[in-house]
């Protein structure tokens, strides 16, 4: 398979090994460690993005940020379960506690969107 072009519909995920790659937002918050070593903090992201790519994930990018999280990772990988391991891994080693949302870009939420089943009648009654 080659590359995407930018006329390509591969709903914006990176190809890895072949694979289409899902999205994923690592928030991060220091833990004491963390915070007592911060000097070194550019250098721990770094480490994580080979992490990620020892597991199979690509870290796409990194953000110090102000706020309830000290840190986000944008992390593209080819499922839930290395993602999760990406966050485990990551938190195993003392610095940060993690939060990992799944994240969707437009078009991926066009085809969820498209895969709307109608169950009952539409009613304007309804709440959910």
């Amino acid at each position: 398979m080659g590359l995407p072009t930018p006329d390509s519909h591969l709903d914006s995920r990176s190809l890895h090994k072949g694979m289409n790659m899902a999205t994923y937002i690592v928030l991060e918050g220091w833990v004491k460690q963390g915070i007592q070593a911060y000097g070194n903090t550019v250098d721990r992201a770094e480490a994580s993005g080979q992490l990620a790519t020892k597991l199979g994930a690509t870290l796409k990018q990194t953000y110090w940020t102000l706020g309830q999280y000290d840190v986000v990772q944008i992390v593209e990988a080819p499922d839930d379960e290395t993602a999760t391991a990406f966050a485990l891994a990551l938190s195993s080693l003392g610095n940060v506690r993690t939060t990992t949302l799944r994240a969707f870009d437009s078009a991926e939420m066009r085809g969820i969107v498209a895969k709307e089943v109608v169950l009952m009648p539409q009613r304007s009654d309804l709440i959910c």
